[in-house]
């Protein structure tokens, strides 16, 4: 007779060495000093979801999916345990078939006989599945703190979460947030390889509504979590037909379900249950699941809720931004134009949020006088509202005094004195004015593409790259000023900035853009490029969409550089046109007589361009009243003489003298020139004179002959202005070919 505690034969076999190791239920692993596996157990391959039993030298710890954020905790194992310690902690491990789950390790050294460490053995389970659970809960709710920190977006937070659950602790989760009102699905996510069928459970974006008295209207209403241990014991309202059919279908076994408040308020409820689609030891949740799920969904709540508040500041800024930008470019002449504006990305772990957001760079076209067009990209410096602030009061001031028509150094100097004067008023301690401009980096240019004439100035600006037929290059500046707001004291702005003029070619495209677009944060692991390496890549990308449309070239630039944008950019490419625009231009004397041959000159014009008639002799009869006005101020105006400073007593006036060019002078002046353009939209009359005088609406009486030309002007053209020239004033207008 046997005494009690003796094994059978059967029962001594099975507790062999080798049976224990692969009828355990516990991972066993077992490492080289280089972390190279040796050995694992098949509990190991269905932990770790690796059926490939094949171990080679080659095969690291690593391969068992342990995630990259965790490799750190990795090496530290080893070097912990191959010093002769003992290592515990948790892994986040991304299985074969797609699923993470948590895996609770220890890690002892394997000591050879006489006595060195030769390896590494490392036991494994799966984390609130044993008897450990108070510990494990705590390393848990840590890891997934430390996950959802990291995310600053609601439906980033909203994935991480459900990624989190299933299928470790649920075979389905749904989180429904509350929009108003209502309560609406976000989250629907079920066991790798199962989908509710078509309309049985709500999908995402729905609007949820529990009946009274289901486990979920319970919790929301009395803000707890609230768990059913077994569907089978008990009975709750279904919230439909159809979702109490799939019920039943799948096995729905338990469930818990969590309101997310936070400051509070109730932002949603996550769901979780079981079912049979999952082999579980236990297929039913306990009163410990119940409180480590409301601990979890506190955890949810603070981070959903810091999403919320993240989504909407980042709308406001982005919102704001959008709105000191121009909403849409006007359609122009000769011009072909592509915009890119992007913030900047945030440094959640920088703790600056929204500040990265939004900045002050931005861009701009305007609409000039006869077709002619304004182009700016600037820069101020810093980002954050403050930043976009300033540049919407520069970018506002730059547009009102491009109306003008001064030259772009002209511009970018009255500029320079708005910015000294926008920086906020500050004091030191004995009242002194210490107020810092902001400093701000701007180019502008006009171009005129009858001309094709483009005239810019640069205040510290990046130069544009220059296209043309397939080879970038920049634009060649020999004058590039200072910054906005940083020159030098008692140094005027006009000796700062320079104009200088270029002729683009036919098709040739200018790539304009602040430095957000070559100023990257490298890719992890890599080194920064240096400012001619980015240059050198962002040139041989944008060449390779050089025969491409400007919105390609823009698309080609934004992504050239390789990181994540540090800064907000903004991009703006012009292309010039390739074929020549229509106009016709002649000088006649100031007299009475021209009047009617410089609307002859006009009619033949427009005839000849196939402008409507309606449109023509419109343009026609604002022509006979400019040019009138001309010919009028011509003749009355007073002829400039050239002084004569002698020294001595006065001498008397002889009409013999002879004053060299005196005679042309008086000849010369008095005349005009008539040019007109068309365009595809519209036809623009300038009229060039030598009057330096501006012309004014002035209101006429009920008997007087004249003073009713430029009101007439005003009435029935589309626009009109007028602006100073070196020899002395331009007048023009706007007719509309397409009705007005």
């Amino acid at each position: 007779m046997k005494r009690w505690g003796d094994l059978s034969q059967d029962a001594a076999d099975h507790l062999t060495p080798d049976s224990v190791l692969n009828n355990a239920e516990m991972a066993v692993v077992v490492t080289d000093r280089f972390s190279n596996v040796l050995y694992w157990n098949p509990f190991a391959e269905r932990l770790f979801g690796r059926p490939d039993r094949t171990v080679d030298g080659d095969q690291t710890v690593l391969s068992l999916g342990i995630m990259e954020k965790d490799h750190p905790l990795a090496v530290e194992l080893a070097k912990h345990v191959l010093k002769g310690g003992v290592w515990e902690g948790t892994f986040d491990v991304l299985r074969a078939d797609g699923t993470i789950i948590y895996v609770r390790a220890q890690a002892v050294p394997l000591r050879h006989p006489s006595g060195p460490v030769t390896g590494v053995v490392i036991t494994a389970r799966e984390a609130m599945r044993s008897n450990e659970r108070e510990k494990d809960r705590f390393g848990l709710l840590e890891r997934i703190g430390e996950r959802l920190a990291g995310s600053l977006y609601v439906e980033e937070t909203l994935n991480r979460v459900a990624e989190m659950l299933v299928p470790q602790f649920a075979d389905h989760c749904f989180i429904e947030l509350t929009e108003g009102d209502k309560l609406v699905r976000k989250v629907s996510t079920h066991v790798k390889g199962w989908n509710p069928p078509p309309g049985t459970w709500r999908p995402v974006g729905s609007e949820i509504r529990y009946p009274a008295g289901h486990y979920a209207e319970i919790a929301m209403r009395r803000q707890e979590t609230i768990i059913v241990e077994d569907f089978a014991q008990m009975s709750y309202p279904s919230a439909s037909e159809e979702s109490a059919k799939l019920c039943g279908e799948i096995g729905m076994t338990s469930a818990i379900v969590a309101p997310l408040c936070a400051r509070g308020e109730t932002l949603g409820l996550m769901y979780l249950s079981l079912s049979n689609l999952t082999d579980r030891r236990s297929p039913h949740y306990d009163a410990f699941d119940r409180d480590f799920v409301g601990a979890i969904a506190t955890r949810v709540a603070i981070a959903v809720d810091n999403a919320l508040l993240f989504e909407e500041e980042r709308h406001t800024a982005e919102s704001f931004q959008k709105h000191l930008l121009p909403r849409e470019l006007p359609k122009l002449d000769g011009l072909e134009i592509a915009v890119r504006y992007y913030p900047a990305a945030p440094l959640a772990s920088h703790g600056q949020g929204i500040q990265t957001q939004v900045g002050g760079d931005w861009y701009d076209v305007i609409p000039l006088s006869a077709g002619r067009v304004g182009i700016v990209i600037g820069d101020v410096e810093g980002r954050g509202a403050k930043a976009a602030a300033v540049m919407g009061q520069l970018r506002a001031a730059l547009r009102a005094f491009a109306q003008d028509d001064k030259s772009p150094a002209d511009i970018l100097a009255r500029l320079d004195e708005w910015t000294r004067i926008i920086g906020p008023p500050e004091r030191d301690d004995y009242g002194a004015d210490v107020s810092t401009p902001p400093i701000v980096t701007c180019q502008y240019l006009v171009y005129d593409a009858w001309s094709r004439q483009l005239s810019f100035a640069n205040a510290g600006h990046s130069p544009p790259l220059m296209i043309v037929d397939g080879m970038v290059s920049e634009l060649d500046i020999s004058e590039v000023g200072q910054p906005l707001g940083v020159s030098a004291k008692g140094v005027h702005a006009d000796l700062v900035y320079k104009e200088e003029n270029r002729v683009l070619p036919p098709g040739a495209t200018l790539l304009l853009y602040t430095d957000g677009l070559v100023d990257r944060r490298p890719p992890r692991g890599e080194a920064p490029l240096s400012d001619d390496e980015t240059l050198t890549v962002l040139r041989q990308k944008v060449a390779e969409a050089s025969g491409d449309s400007v919105e390609r070239i823009a698309d080609a630039a934004t992504v050239a550089v390789p990181g994540e944008i540090d800064d907000d950019m903004a991009i703006l490419v012009i292309r010039s046109a390739g074929k020549e625009l229509k106009y016709e231009e002649r000088t006649f004397p100031a007299q009475p007589i021209m009047v009617g041959e410089a609307r002859r000159m006009a009619s033949e014009a427009f005839a000849s361009w196939g402008v409507p008639d309606e449109s023509a002799e419109m343009a026609c009869l604002l022509v006979s009243e400019v040019v009138t006005n001309v010919v009028l101020h011509a003749a009355s105006s007073s002829v400039p003489r050239r002084e004569l400073v002698l020294d001595g007593p006065p001498l008397p006036f002889d009409e013999s003298w002879d004053v060299p060019g005196f005679d042309s002078e008086i000849v010369n002046e008095k005349e005009f020139t008539l040019r007109l353009r068309r365009g595809d939209e519209s036809v623009w009359v300038e009229v060039f004179d030598q009057d330096l005088r501006l012309p004014r609406i002035r209101s006429a009486g009920e008997n007087d002959e004249g003073g009713r030309g430029l009101y007439l002007v005003d009435q029935l053209a589309k626009r009109w202005g007028s602006r100073p020239t070196k020899e002395g004033k331009a007048v023009w207008f706007e007719i509309p070919t397409r009705g007005r």
